[in-house]
């Protein structure tokens, strides 16, 4: 079956209960999203990415989250992946916008996803929720990879 690529922004939202299992439907979606809108080129990294953002929702809220894939569409195609939860803490590392460290904890279990954002993600960032702005509470944080050279596939 043949894929279309289209010049038009598109945008996708996927509401995920808070069940240790939605990293891994986020990933199917995103997978199938990337591949029918013929992008497949960022699968990897997005994967991986959405996967920690995904993650990191489950693991610090207590409540549902929802997944936006949103693509410009355009010459310059840029994929958006954004990921709110009920959670209003912003993590430092998105928050102050700090240096990754050099060193981590090498027999920490955990603590390194949001350090693999900022590190692969051509642009990341953070907003706060609240009821004015969209029905919702929370926080939202998000990536940006750019279809045509990412910044991590030209690190590789």
């Amino acid at each position: 079956m043949a894929t279309v690529s289209s010049q038009q922004p598109w945008t996708y939202t996927l509401d995920l209960p808070h069940d240790p299992r939605a990293a891994g439907v986020a990933r199917t979606t995103l997978r199938a999203v990337l591949f029918r809108h013929a992008i497949s080129e960022l699968v990897d990294v997005a994967e991986l990415l959405t996967s920690e953002l995904v993650t990191n929702a489950y693991l610090h809220s207590d409540g549902p989250a929802s997944l936006r894939l949103h693509s410009t569409g355009l010459e310059d195609e840029r994929l958006r992946v954004s990921v709110w939860d009920t959670n209003p803490d912003i993590p430092t590392t998105f928050r102050e916008r700090v240096a990754p460290p050099r060193d981590c904890d090498r027999e920490g279990e955990g603590g390194r996803g949001l350090l693999l954002v900022q590190m692969c993600a051509d642009r990341w960032g953070s907003h706060l929720l609240d009821d004015e702005l969209c029905g919702k509470r929370g926080k939202m944080l998000w990536f940006e990879l750019d279809a045509n050279g990412s910044t991590y596939r030209t690190a590789a």
